[in-house]
């Protein structure tokens, strides 16, 4: 499996069987979505799901498939049988890969906002995308995307929460509204020379890709 990942919480995962990409957002490269056999959304904020991408990607070619939470769904009428609901618990196969979603509920920014429907999904066994959640699936993870820039949440819990998980690599995301001063703050607390998080921390800019995830 080699991993693109692209701005902010977007990534790419490709194999033999296909090329997979989860949360392609405001934020994100269009170029991100070409040529993909399908497109996971955790949830519906638009940094990680923006309508007219995903439907332009999915009008494009017929054959690819997408899996969201209902919420998506609902926004993406017309795709017919290329559109399919999940929910915690579901597994199932898109573009080669064994997808199971985990969590159901968007992180809580504060009481009087009202919290959302997210669903993290891990892939092949081996990557976790928690969108915006911070979720421990109950399966051993190789690669976790850690989203390291929120408004819902601080570094000691993204420090606690990577332990939790206890990844052998942590690859960070969601830090697309972060200038490159906060990029060195973030990384400066969660690299090695922070509390330590146990696992290693590997940055990946937007467009930069990784191998045998």
């Amino acid at each position: 499996m080699k991993l693109t990942r692209f701005g902010h919480a977007c990534v790419r995962l490709e194999s033999p069987g296909g090329r997979l990409v989860i949360d392609p957002g405001c934020w994100t490269e269009d170029e991100s979505v070409e040529r993909a056999d399908a497109i996971l959304v955790t949830h519906e904020h638009v940094d990680h799901f923006t309508e007219a991408r995903v439907r332009r990607a999915a009008e494009a070619n017929r054959g690819l498939q997408v899996w969201t939470v209902a919420a998506v769904a609902e926004v993406l009428t017309g795709l017919g049988d290329q559109l399919h609901v999940i929910g915690h618990g579901d597994v199932f196969t898109a573009a080669g890969f064994e997808i199971e979603a985990h969590g159901a509920r968007h992180a809580t920014l504060h009481p009087d906002v009202p919290a959302v429907a997210n669903t993290g999904f891990l892939v092949d066994r081996s990557l976790f995308h928690p969108g915006d959640a911070l979720i421990v699936p109950d399966k051993r993870v190789r690669t976790l995307l850690v989203p390291v820039h929120t408004p819902w949440t601080r570094v000691r819990d993204l420090i606690d929460w990577v332990r939790e998980v206890a990844p052998e690599r942590a690859v960070p995301m969601h830090d697309g509204t972060l200038n490159s001063m906060g990029i060195a703050v973030v990384d400066g607390l969660l690299g090695e020379n922070g509390p330590g998080i146990s696992t290693l921390y590997l940055r990946l800019n937007p467009l930069e890709e990784l191998d045998e995830i």
